[in-house]
C-alpha cells in the first residue's frame, strides 16, 4: 500500500492534501477499488513519517467528500459510490505530473526534445 502514496515536504502543497489528491487519484485509477480497506492513521502516519494529525485530516475530508467510509472497529475503507475524477480533475492531475517532470528535466539540463525522445522511447517498450 505504501507504494500508492509519496508525499512531499518540498512540494509546497500541504501534506494532507497531498494525501487527498493521491487517495482521489488512485481511487480513479482503479487501483483503489470500492470497499478496499486503507492502512489505519497510525500505520499510514508511520510509513510516510508524518504526524498522524495529517492523516486524520486526509481520511475526514476524503470521508466528507464520500470518497471514504469508516467503520467503527475496523478501519477506513474506499466507499462503494466513490467519486471518480472528472476529465478536467484527470487532465489537472497530468499537468501536475507534467509540469514535474520538466523541472527534473530542466534540473538535469536536459532538453525538451531529450525528454519527449526518452518518453517515445519508453512507450515502445511498453
Amino acid at each position: 500500500m505504501t507504494s500508492l502514496f509519496e508525499i512531499s515536504a518540498r512540494d509546497g502543497v500541504p501534506l494532507y492534501l497531498q494525501l487527498v489528491q493521491q487517495v482521489r487519484y488512485q481511487v480513479a485509477a482503479g487501483r483503489l477499488n470500492p470497499g478496499d480497506q486503507l492502512p489505519s492513521v497510525r500505520k499510514l502516519s508511520e510509513q510516510l513519517v508524518v504526524n498522524p494529525n495529517t492523516v486524520v485530516r486526509a481520511y475526514r475530508e476524503l470521508e466528507s467528500d464520500g470518497v471514504l467510509v469508516t467503520r467503527q472497529g475496523s478501519g477506513v475503507y474506499v466507499a462503494e459510490n466513490a467519486p471518480q475524477l472528472t476529465k478536467r480533475e484527470q487532465h489537472a492531475r497530468f499537468t501536475q505530473q507534467v509540469d514535474e517532470l520538466l523541472r527534473v528535466a530542466g534540473d538535469l539540463d536536459m532538453s525538451v526534445e531529450s525528454v519527449v525522445q526518452l518518453i517515445r522511447l519508453r512507450a515502445k517498450s511498453k
